[in-house]
């Protein structure tokens, strides 16, 4: 009987842990399926501050490209009907680890030869809830690096000059 209150708190401090846990356990996927491409864009909220942004592709051209999330889900037109980076700041582009940059400004993932990309990211400025949320948004992945906003081409502060969208996908609850 003297172990039922040792219990009982046990127990509750492992329900506030695994509460605790699960709520920043949130992930979100993006799936591209465009002609050879092929890939899983993983996102995971791992505290209050950073998502994990997990890319496994295959079918890339060999090379660096540009890898955004951009303003909206709609790609029932093709990849141009998600219009631009996601920019709830208003602020220019710049690369993922610049001071000022787009919500939605990943950089660049690079395919090997065999157009093979692997890509993982801690970010602070994505977010899985609230104003700055990228759910329902789209995954972009351009033709072209993006030259992060220093390359002087007049599309550099709201694109990258990343070229143009060679597959597209929208962000929505993973199971």
């Amino acid at each position: 009987m003297a172990a039922s209150p040792v219990l009982a708190i046990l127990l509750s401090f492992c329900g506030c842990l695994f509460w605790a846990l699960g709520a920043h356990a949130q992930s979100v996927i993006c799936v591209l399926n465009a002609g050879e491409i092929r890939g899983i864009v993983q996102f995971a909220q791992l505290n209050a501050s950073h998502v994990r942004v997990s890319f496994n592709g295959s079918g890339i051209p060999h090379g660096v490209h540009g890898f955004h999330v951009h303003q909206y889900g709609d790609i029932s037109t093709g990849c141009a009907a998600a219009g631009g980076h996601f920019n709830p700041d208003s602020v220019n582009h710049g690369g993922p680890d610049a001071p000022v940059r787009h919500v939605g400004d990943l950089g660049n993932v690079e395919a090997d030869r065999h157009g093979v990309v692997t890509f993982i990211r801690d970010d602070s400025y994505l977010q899985l809830s609230g104003d700055r949320s990228i759910l329902g948004r789209a995954v972009v992945l351009h033709a072209d690096p993006d030259d992060l906003g220093l390359g002087g081409s007049p599309d550099s502060l709201t694109t990258g000059h990343a070229g143009a969208r060679i597959a597209c996908c929208v962000i929505v609850y993973a199971k």
